[in-house]
């Protein structure tokens, strides 16, 4: 039995019309899903004299990694030891001044400022103030959700 044009194309159109729709479909990922989360109900651990308040992580619905955390430091305090790794990292400063060194360079940032850390460049951070200083961290990329 022969198929003809008219017939190939026929089956050929619903076979494109079905992959299409299943692409329309929403995929099953494990990405974080929309949320909200109250500080009150935050878990909190206490890390070299550091309180870390966990907030979130997980994966994006796009596939980066992404974890959240906001960070409590002593005057004096410094969280760990300058390190590097994959991902990127923002840090978001709520209280206090902290010196964040980043290669060898050591900025002083205060109440409101926000640093940067890109993929692999050595980092670190200590409150140089003499109250306690607070800061939220956004690392983003490969690894993030896995620290």
């Amino acid at each position: 039995m022969s198929t003809t044009r008219r017939e190939m194309l026929f089956l050929l159109s619903g076979l494109v019309s079905s992959a299409v729709e299943l692409e329309a479909l929403p995929s099953q990922d494990n990405s974080l899903p929309s949320a909200t989360y109250p500080f009150s109900e935050l878990p909190m651990k206490t890390v070299n004299g550091a309180e870390i308040s966990p907030v979130l992580k997980g994966k994006l619905a796009t596939g980066e990694g992404l974890e959240v955390h906001e960070t409590k430091l002593p005057p004096s305090g410094t969280p760990h030891a300058a390190h590097h790794h994959v991902h990127s990292e923002i840090w978001l400063i709520r209280e206090g001044t902290v010196q964040l060194t980043i290669n060898g360079t050591s900025p002083v940032m205060g109440l409101g400022s926000a640093g940067f850390v890109r993929s692999d460049d050595e980092h670190g951070i200590k409150n140089v103030g003499t109250t306690p200083a607070t800061y939220f961290v956004v690392a983003v990329g490969p690894g993030a959700d896995s620290q």
